[in-house]
Order: C-alpha cells, then sequence, then structure tokens
C-alpha cells in the first residue's frame, strides 16, 4: 500500500528491479539508473545520514531535522530525496538560481544542520554564507570539491536505512519544506506531507495514462518546484524512464537523444521553442517559406472543438505531412504531450503546436496544493484552449463572492513553517485554501484563471485592469518578448516592452532599413518604435477603452532571474520590474 513517497519506489523496485528508472549525462552520454540501483544508493545514502545523529524520535514538523539541497536536476537529487525520506528528515531544496541573499534566509529559518550541492560552481557562489547559518554541521558535494566531504563518503559506510525509524513514519509525516520565490517579500516555506503529495501523484496519474510503461520522459523543469517532483513520481508509478537534459541549453539536442513521450514546461520555454522555430522559418525562401507561413496559419486557426470543414482538414492534414512533420522530429519523434503551467499560456501556442499533433495540456495549480488543481486532458474533449482544463478527481473547487479561486483536498498543505497567522490567513476554518487567483468556470467544468487578484489594479479613474489579459493577448506578436502592463493610480494604462530584438532586426532589415546591432540604439529607432505601435494598435481594439495601452516604452534587456526581474518559475517580479524602472515609468506619464 502507498502511503508515502517513497513507497512507490519500493513497489517498482519488488515488480521492476533492471528497468530503468532515471539517467543523466556522465563524460558526453546517458548513464542510466535501474529502480534497484537508485534504491541501494538512497539506502546507503540514508543510513549514512543516520550516522550524523539524525533526531527522529519525535516526528513533529518543528521538531524534524532539515536537509538541504541545491543542485541541477540530476539522479543525484532523486536519490538524495528518497534517502531523506527515508530518514524522518525534512528535505529544503533550494533553486541554483537563488540568491545568496535568500539562501541564507531560507537556511537559518529552517535551521538546516546539513546541506547537499552539486558542484564547485554553486559551492563558491554560496560559501560565503555557510559560517552565518549556525546550525549548519555537514557540507556534502555531488561532484569531487577539493576540500569538501563527498557524498559518496556517506554512502560507502555501507550502512543501512533503520526500520524502525521507517515504521514511524506515516502519510501525515513531513516530507519536504518548499519556500516558494514570491514576487515580494522574503520566501514562505510550505510545508508538504507525504499524504499531500502522495495524493496528488494518486489523482494525476489517470490524466498521464499515455504515457506507458517503457516509455521516456525529460526532465528540465527545477526538480524543487513541486510540479516537477510530483510528476517524476507519476513517472516512477507508471515505470516510465526519467532522462535529465544536461542544461537549459542542450534541451534541443537532448530531446532528440532521449525522444520522449512526454515533458512538462513553462510557457516561457515553450514560447522559447516557437520563437526558434518562427526564426528559422523567416530565413526559408520563396516556395519553402510559403508553404512554411500557410501551415503556421492554418495552426493558429486550429479548435480542438470546432474541427472546421473538409477542406480546412485536408490543408492540415497536408501541413503535418510537409511542415509539422519536422517540428515533432525535432522534439524527438515520439512526444505525445507537453504539460504545461505555472502562467498562462498563449493560446495561439497552444493551437498551432496541438495542430502539429503536440498536444498541450495546459494545468494550473501551486506549491500550496501539492501542486495540481486542475489540468486540460490528452482526450480532445476535456480541454479547451484558454481554459485550465477541468479539476482533477478528489479536489474541490469554488469561486468566492469576489471571483478568488479556492481549493480544498488532501492535497492542501499543512501550512506554511513557523507562520501560523499566515497558514491561518491562507486556509480558513473549514479547509479552503485561498489561491489568489481569480477565475470562472467555462461550459461549467472548465476553470479560466482571468488574473491575480493582488495584480488586478485601479487606475485614477476608477476603473479595473486585468493585467495579465492584456500582456498575454498582445505577447502573441513575434515582435514582443516581454511585456509588463502598468496603470496602478494612473490617468491611463501604460507598457513596458522588451521587444524580440531577433525579430525586429529581422523585419526591418528585410524591409529596407539597416539596424543597430547595440539593443539600446535599436529602441530608438523610429521604424522600431513603430513597428511596436502598430502591434499595440493590432491588439488594442480587442480591449476596453480603459484597458487599452496608451503609451508605452521600450527596454534593451530581456528579464532574467539572474537580474532579479523573474523568480525561478519564470513569473515577473511586477514590483521590481516597477522600481527598476521607475524613471522610465515616470517619463512615459511626464510626456
Amino acid at each position: 500500500m502507498i502511503t508515502r513517497l517513497f513507497d512507490i519506489v519500493a513497489n517498482r523496485v519488488a515488480e521492476e528491479p533492471q528497468t530503468v528508472m532515471l539517467a543523466g549525462k556522465e563524460n558526453g552520454s546517458y548513464r542510466t539508473y535501474s529502480f534497484k540501483e537508485v534504491w541501494d544508493i538512497s539506502a546507503g545514502l540514508c543510513g549514512g545520514l543516520l550516522s550524523l545523529g539524525i533526531k527522529n524520535e519525535v516526528l513533529q514538523p518543528e521538531q524534524q531535522e532539515k536537509i538541504a539541497l541545491i543542485s541541477l536536476n540530476r539522479p543525484e537529487w532523486l536519490m538524495t530525496d528518497l534517502a531523506v525520506q527515508q530518514t524522518g528528515a525534512v528535505l529544503t531544496p533550494l533553486y541554483p538560481t537563488v540568491s545568496p541573499t535568500d539562501f541564507e534566509y531560507v537556511m537559518r529559518e529552517a535551521e538546516v544542520k546539513i546541506l547537499f550541492i552539486a558542484n564547485k560552481e554553486l559551492y563558491d557562489r554560496f560559501k560565503d554564507s555557510f559560517s552565518q547559518i549556525p546550525t549548519l554541521q555537514h557540507i556534502y558535494s555531488f561532484d569531487e570539491i577539493p576540500g569538501v566531504k563527498n557524498w559518496k563518503e556517506l554512502i560507502n559506510m555501507n550502512l543501512q536505512p533503520n526500520q524502525s525509524v521507517i515504521d514511524r513514519i506515516k502519510a501525515e509525516t513531513l516530507s519536504t519544506i518548499i519556500y516558494t520565490s514570491g514576487t515580494t517579500g522574503n520566501p514562505k516555506g510550505v510545508m508538504l506531507s507525504h499524504d499531500n503529495i502522495v495524493q496528488n501523484v494518486k489523482d494525476c496519474e489517470c490524466e498521464f495514462w499515455f504515457a506507458v510503461k517503457g516509455g521516456r520522459a525529460l526532465s528540465f523543469l527545477p526538480l524543487n518546484h513541486i510540479f516537477e517532483k510530483m510528476v517524476s513520481y507519476v513517472y516512477i508509478n507508471a515505470g516510465v524512464s526519467i532522462y535529465y537534459a544536461e542544461n537549459m541549453d542542450t534541451i534541443g539536442e537532448n530531446l532528440r537523444e532521449v525522444k520522449p513521450m512526454v515533458f512538462t514546461t513553462v510557457p516561457r520555454l515553450l514560447e522559447k521553442v516557437y520563437e526558434r522555430i518562427l526564426a528559422k522559418g523567416m530565413e526559408l525562401k520563396g516556395i519553402k517559406r510559403g508553404l512554411f507561413f500557410w501551415a503556421l496559419n492554418l495552426g493558429f486557426k486550429y479548435d480542438n472543438v470546432k474541427h472546421g470543414s473538409l477542406w480546412y482538414r485536408m490543408q492540415l492534414a497536408l501541413a503535418n505531412m510537409l511542415i509539422f512533420k519536422k517540428w515533432r522530429e525535432a522534439l524527438g519523434g515520439n512526444v505525445k504531450a507537453i504539460v504545461t503551467g505555472a502562467a498562462a499560456c498563449q493560446q495561439r501556442l497552444i493551437r498551432v503546436f496541438t495542430s502539429a499533433k503536440i498536444i498541450i495540456m495546459e494545468g494550473y495549480g501551486l506549491t500550496e496544493t501539492s501542486p495540481v488543481i486542475s489540468v486540460n486532458k490528452f482526450a480532445s474533449e476535456d480541454r479547451r484552449v484558454g481554459t485550465i482544463g477541468p479539476v482533477i478527481q478528489n479536489v474541490e473547487v469554488r469561486l468566492a463572492e469576489d471571483g478568488e479561486i479556492q481549493c480544498r483536498g488532501r492535497n492542501v498543505m499543512m501550512g506554511y513553517y513557523k507562520n501560523p497567522t499566515l497558514t491561518a490567513e491562507a486556509i480558513d476554518k473549514d479547509g479552503w485554501f485561498k489561491t489568489g487567483d481569480i477565475g470562472e468556470w467555462v461550459e461549467g467544468r472548465f476553470l479560466k484563471i482571468t488574473d491575480r487578484k493582488k495584480e488586478i489594479f485601479k487606475t485614477a479613474g476608477g476603473k479595473y485592469v486585468a493585467p495579465q489579459v492584456v500582456e498575454n493577448k498582445m505577447k502573441e506578436s513575434p515582435f514582443i518578448e516581454q511585456m509588463i502592463v502598468i496603470g496602478n493610480g494612473r490617468k491611463f494604462v501604460s507598457a513596458l516592452i522588451v521587444p524580440s530584438f531577433a525579430n525586429v532586426r529581422k523585419y526591418l532589415n528585410d524591409h529596407g532599413t539597416k539596424t543597430a546591432d547595440d539593443n539600446e540604439m535599436l529602441i530608438k529607432m523610429p521604424e522600431a518604435i513603430d513597428l511596436i505601435q502598430k502591434q499595440i494598435d493590432k491588439f488594442n481594439p480587442l480591449f476596453g477603452h480603459v484597458e487599452q495601452v496608451k503609451k508605452f516604452a521600450l527596454l534593451p534587456a530581456e528579464w532574467t532571474i539572474d537580474g532579479g526581474e523573474m523568480t525561478p518559475t519564470i513569473k515577473l517580479k511586477r514590483k521590481v520590474i516597477e522600481q527598476k524602472y521607475a524613471n522610465v515609468i515616470e517619463g512615459i506619464y511626464a510626456e
């Protein structure tokens, strides 16, 4: 019976010990690990960790030992997770891109005793913070780092897990604390029990029925995000082998090597894939270029419910043979579906990829809900473009009077670590978790997000504006890379826009305007400003007068995680951006 996360792996070991569970690149080629090999390594690591004196007699959240992990995705990540679970300690993973300030904050609040760190690059980045964490006693690395203890030292002690400790670990035992990146303030520690995550695994596995035993999944979203971790256990339970991408820059190459049937992503990365495809299409000449954009326009019109005329369907079949077949080959030739979440996905991307027989399953959830609440399913009748799908089984959703989406179920977190006040604000006495998202029902069963409750703003004229709706639509333009809509307390709505520099240059050069290589100079060119203005003019009529973007400013650099403008889950930090470009914004309204 599966009640704890590690029970999922134990079951697979008993049924198919030699099947590949995990694979990671070592010396240029994939090194595979069977279920039994992963289990044996994690068992040895568990025994070694217990020898360090981990307290586990009383398994209460405040008393459980905290073990931190900071690493990109690799087999050692999940092995460590399994080992920590069986010690009765709590895994506290951190994003490799976290700032040293947030790293130190999390480590101190969680009172971390043991830290696993991937490599010398990460060690050097955070080493100055180690002395500021009074509880930190042991640091182990996955890669060999001079002067740093290696994790194999624990494994090679050949000690085994303590069965009496394992028996004390129950479904309701705290398994992990995941600190949400947040867009404001300090990170919040979300406490998730074994039952929270196991229940979400069980309730989601039916949505992945197409991912069959013996298939492969590619993993590149950070494992310290609950979405990728939960889905990993869905894969494991289904007997699907998990292959890890080397890094974000090698995803295309790894897709062709691994030939996965499924992978998860966030909209921003899907946009990047599309942009690369579009860039290649724009380089084509003559008939090939014409065919490419003919197929693209067919894809944008695709609707999985209204299938179109016979003539449209015949054209789409031809487009799949001539053009979209190459898209599928670029993704390995075996992808049945891509699951996306964390932010709204552009409708045109969902339409065009799905028309190319690459089904996009857009879903919704939060760290606090372990995470999945709803998802557009693989079956066509259970998908609606523009929504986040039907609510998954055993999860309840209701809309509050102001439209806020509220969720109840065994997937809802135990609470925020060391913050009962914040927990009480987030979860009411009847167990309803307040998501902070505003939503509505479509056809009575498909959930749709209309905006973030805290991001809706009021103009000086007293009119409410939902910025994400405007942003998501206007980002459909191939010339707009990133955008943030502004107008809280202002007399009109404006925007900060990061252009798609490559596409803008390509367009202007093709139309006889020589462009500057420097982005600072490019955004000042009247032709570039006019091109973006035409995009705004194209989309503005789709919105009410108050919502329309009246003025904008172009920015010379993309917003990034390292730049501090985006969270590790690729969400915009609106307040950070507005503060960083305060002078630019004031300039918009001063004109």
